[in-house]
């Protein structure tokens, strides 16, 4: 998901894979953490990018 997040173009594969850590035992909290990291390392606008790719996920999965 990091390494997704940080290439900021494949948003199909991220929320694939994003599912797939909520299938497996990941939390959303642990997943955001994720995300917030990701504000450090590969830049503000792929944190934003995948935190509202997570934001679909959730809610395609109510």
């Amino acid at each position: 998901m990091a390494a997704l997040t940080a290439l900021g173009t494949a948003k199909q594969q991220l929320k694939f894979h994003l599912n797939a850590g909520l299938n497996t035992g990941l939390t959303e909290d642990e997943i955001k953490e994720t995300m917030l990291l990701m504000s450090i390392y590969a830049g503000f606008p792929s944190a934003i990018n995948g935190t509202n790719a997570l934001k679909e996920v959730l809610s395609e999965r109510e």
